[in-house]
Parts: structure tokens; C-alpha cells; sequence
């Protein structure tokens, strides 16, 4: 007999819908899986066959069929466990339902225990567009589709089950079992807990400032200072002035997770912004993604948050160059012989470095720690067009004992947020009308064109200063952007000269440290 439901596979951080079709007939005893499986899929035979008899239920000798259609995509994991296990006591009657309106995922244990999966998020959204009425996953993974479900206004019911038993039992009798339902709104209503407060960190409100403007525009920046200046830590209190995650950003960074297989259990959805701090020894395709089977990398598991590179020259000249493709497109295509996936990888970039490989560019006497050609071995690492890339360049210098030893910080983060919330808002109501672009950051030229417009005075002063500091076409459009995003934390609608002056000074640091 013929059996047929419903399962996914993952493609990027999308989900495909793939018809689980077993067939058992009279004839030598066998079990074949067909459909381009991966060699998950061919042991699932075995674990199939345990948990089916560990469950008590009957697995006659027979000539067993699974066909995973499509059958020339490639399918990969663990998921397809359960439902082939459904499908084949379908294919034996022991269960006489129709499952063909049925999405089914789910790893099984040995005992007929239902395990963890990744990538029930996508697979549910997915659903959700098909002529799907009832998705059967692991308990585990039940919050996280339902809150798929619930985004999309469909009336799918979401079951969560914890035994190949209780799926049986399930399928057989759907009024015994109640669908799990999610509070969206009760789930951004948890408040943030942020480890570093701006006010905690004494002195550097050069550094708080352009940290502001940094994050209320999404422009990249880079910190260069002595060893326990602070670079670190100003980076770990950037999540404290981020502005909240809107629905649709959670939605697709808890795809990226969910595909990943990082999403904590007790968060069905991700409410707060990423902030992803690899160690220099991270290789290429940990950063970017990719590997014999593709997985988002640290660039796209940072989208809609932080990819904070402490020491940046430690890290490989080829780590480092392959971030320049990501940086300008938001995304990153990962091709191998087979498929082509693009993630998206929308972030902001927060880099720290020492000036020197000895740490402080002087030391107290006021003498180099390092030779100029082991300084310069050292800053090679980072190319020119990488550094185009980054909005803003700043200082941070040692902090003055008196400023250690002062009372207050400064101001919290919760009064920079208001600000950076404000800006935001007025971007999200230039942008209204411009698809994919929600930050002055993310700004087209004929964007730039458009918002960043420039009287006389402040023409011929930006002129001079790419004379001057021999800056590049890309240079000239950042330092438009922000410009742009400083008159929106003033609240003005043109830029004034003060600005651009600014903004021009986030620029000319490396112009200066590069020609040492």
C-alpha cells in the first residue's frame, strides 16, 4: 500500500515542501530510501526500524519504497526520521488517517523518543503557504512554528510530540490533543537584560558619541586604542543602545538561528538584536558561511545586529578580505557544485585594535614599543578597501586617572537609546517608500543624492578635505551618510557645516595612522 505526507528541506535559511511517498509491498525484505538523501537519511533506516518495534507497534517483513520528492533536490539532517516512520505504518495500515494535508519533522531516538530539529521555523512558514491544515514536530520545537503560524494569520494547527507513539495516537484521535498556541506580543514584553551600561564606563564620551552615531545610522566603525583604554567594553554596551527589534527583523534573525540549530529552547523567537563577537582564529568559512553542508556564518547569525572583531589584526588578511563582499551587498552567496544559497547578512561592524603589536603605539618615555617596519607588517593586515568600508574611524586613548576615580559615567544607556530610537524613526519615515532600506547607512547614491544634499560652503569644504586626505568615492558617500545621521540625532532636516565637519574627522584617523 501507498502512503503519502508531508516533510521539509532546508534551502539557505527557506524551507522547500518534500512529498514523502512509501510504498510496502509483498517480496524479498528491504527498505530503500530514494530521492537524493544524504547519509543521515540512509541510517535513518535503522533507527526507523528500532524505534518502531522499541514502540510496540508491528513491522511485518516487507519490501519497503521511500521516495523524497522532489527527487533531484538534495536532502540533508535528521527531520525526515518521523515522518518516514509515519509514512511506512501508513504503508502497513496500522494507521488509516489521511496524512496528505500533514507536515511531519522529527529526529527518532532509538526508545521511539522524538528529538530536537533545526530549521522548524523556516519549514513552518513554509507551511503556512502551502495546503497544509496540521504540522506535527518535536515538543522542543512546537513555540517556535507556532509563532510562524500565528504571524501568518493561518489556521494550521501546530502539535508538539515527544514519542513516535504519541504521534500515532495523535494522527488516530486529533480531538484528544490540544494545538500549541504562542503570545507574540508577550514575548516582546520581556525586558532586555544588558550586561555593560554606558554609565558603567568612565571617560571615552569622544568614543560614546561616535558609538551613538554609529548605531542610530547602522554605519560600521573601528576603535583603535592602547590595551585597557576601554574598546572592548564600549563594544559589549552597544546592545544596550540599540533600538528593538520590529517583527519582521526578529522573524527572519530567528530563521537564521533556527537553521543554525542556535536558538535557545526557552525562546521561541529572537526579540533582541544579535551581537556576535568571534575569536581571531575564526577561519573563512566560519565567518562567512558555507562548508560541506552550507550553514549561515558569523557574518549572517550578526544580521540585524553587531559583528564586534576585537584585535582586528589578528585575524587573517584572507578573513579579513572576504568581509568587503558581505559589507556591500548585505548578503552573501554561497555556491558549491550543486546549489547556490544566498544568506542575508545585514550588520553593523564594530572592529577594535591595538596601534602597534606591542600594544600602546609609546611607551611612557615616549618611545616606539615596535619598529616602523613591525608596525607597518602589523597594519598591512588591513587593506585600504576594507578600511572604505567602515563609516567611522575613532581614538580611544588612554583614560585619565581622574576620570577613573570620578563619581559618574556619564549618561545610561537608556537616555542614548531614546535618542537612537528618535533617529531611527525619522529614517524609517524617509525610507517609507524604498524597499530594503532602513538606515541612512543603507543609503543607494541616488539616495545620498536625494537626502544629502549640501550648500555651497559645505561642498567646497568637503572638496578640500578629500584633497586633502586623499579619500575615495566610496569615502566621499559615507561620510554623506553620516553627516546625515548626525543632523537626525539633532533632529535638523539639512546638514549644516558642524556635520559634516564630523563626520569628516570619523574619517581622517586612518589617513593619518595608516601613513606611519
Amino acid at each position: 500500500m501507498l502512503s503519502q505526507l508531508s516533510a521539509a528541506a532546508l534551502t539557505g535559511i527557506d524551507a522547500l515542501k518534500v512529498e514523502v511517498e512509501t510504498n510496502a509491498a509483498s517480496g524479498i525484505p528491504s527498505f530503500t530510501v530514494v530521492g537524493l538523501p544524504d547519509n543521515a537519511i540512509r541510517e535513518s533506516r535503522e533507527r526507523i526500524m528500532t524505534a518502531i518495534r522499541n514502540s510496540g507497534l508491528e513491522l511485518p517483513p516487507k519490501k519497503i519504497t521511500v521516495n523524497l520528492a522532489p527527487a533531484d533536490v538534495r536532502k540533508e539532517g535528521t527531520a525526515f526520521d518521523l515522518p518516514i516512520a509515519i509514512g511506512l505504518l501508513g504503508a502497513l495500515q496500522q494507521i488509516d488517517h489521511q496524512l496528505d494535508n500533514t507536515l511531519i519533522l522529527g529526529e527518532l531516538a532509538l526508545d521511539g523518543s522524538v528529538r530536537r530539529i533545526n530549521g522548524a521555523l523556516p519549514s513552518a512558514i513554509m507551511a503556512s503557504k502551502e495546503p497544509i491544515r496540521r504540522i506535527i514536530l518535536p515538543s522542543v520545537n512546537a513555540e517556535e512554528a507556532a509563532v510562524a503560524i500565528g504571524a501568518s494569520g493561518s489556521s494550521i494547527d501546530v502539535y508538539g510530540v515527544e514519542t513516535l507513539n504519541q504521534t500515532v495516537n495523535l494522527i488516530r484521535s486529533p480531538s484528544s490533543f490540544s494545538p500549541v498556541t504562542v503570545n507574540i506580543d508577550e514575548l516582546f514584553r520581556e525586558p532586555p537584560e544588558y550586561p555593560v551600561d554606558f554609565r558603567d564606563i568612565k571617560g571615552q564620551q569622544t568614543a560614546k558619541k561616535a558609538l551613538e552615531i554609529a548605531v542610530a545610522g547602522g554605519h560600521n566603525l573601528i576603535m583603535i586604542g592602547p590595551p585597557g583604554s576601554g574598546k572592548t567594553l564600549l563594544a559589549k554596551a552597544l546592545p544596550g543602545i540599540m533600538p528593538p527589534l520590529g517583527f519582521e527583523e526578529a522573524l527572519e534573525t530567528t530563521k537564521i538561528y533556527s537553521v543554525a540549530n542556535l536558538l535557545q529552547r526557552d525562546r521561541p523567537l529572537m526579540t533582541e538584536r544579535p551581537f556576535r563577537s568571534p575569536h581571531h582564529t575564526t577561519s573563512n568559512v566560519a565567518l562567512i558561511g558555507g562548508g560541506t553542508t552550507a550553514k549561515p556564518g558569523e557574518v549572517s547569525l550578526a544580521h540585524n545586529g553587531v559583528l564586534f572583531l576585537d584585535e582586528l589584526p589578528e585575524f587573517t588578511r584572507n578573513a579579513l578580505e572576504v568581509l568587503r563582499q558581505p559589507l556591500e551587498d548585505r548578503e552573501v552567496t554561497v555556491s558549491r557544485i550543486t546549489i547556490t544559497t544566498k544568506y542575508p547578512a545585514s550588520f553593523m561592524l564594530v572592529a577594535a585594535m591595538n596601534p602597534s603589536p606591542a600594544g600602546a603605539l609609546k611607551d611612557q618615555d615616549g618611545n616606539f614599543t615596535a619598529t616602523p617596519q613591525q608596525i607597518r607588517k602589523y597594519l598591512s593586515k588591513i587593506s585600504g578597501p576594507l578600511l572604505d568600508r567602515i563609516d567611522i574611524h575613532i581614538d580611544v586613548p588612554k583614560v585619565d586617572n581622574r576620570e577613573l576615580f570620578s563619581a559618574s559615567g556619564g549618561e545610561d544607556s537608556a537616555t542614548i537609546r531614546k535618542r537612537v530610537i528618535q533617529a531611527r524613526a525619522l529614517q524609517h519615515e524617509r525610507f517609507t517608500k524604498n524597499k530594503g532600506v532602513f538606515t541612512n547607512a543603507q543609503m543607494s547614491p541616488k539616495l545620498i543624492r536625494r537626502f544629502c544634499q549640501l550648500d555651497s560652503d559645505c561642498e567646497s569644504k568637503l572638496m578640500n578635505a578629500m584633497d586633502r586626505l586623499n579619500l575615495s568615492a566610496r569615502a566621499h558617500d559615507r561620510i554623506l551618510k553620516v553627516s546625515r545621521t548626525i543632523a537626525d540625532l539633532e533632529g535638523t532636516e539639512n546638514i549644516a557645516m558642524g556635520h559634516l565637519i564630523q563626520a569628516i574627522q570619523f574619517r581622517s584617523l586612518d589617513r593619518e595612522f595608516w601613513n606611519f
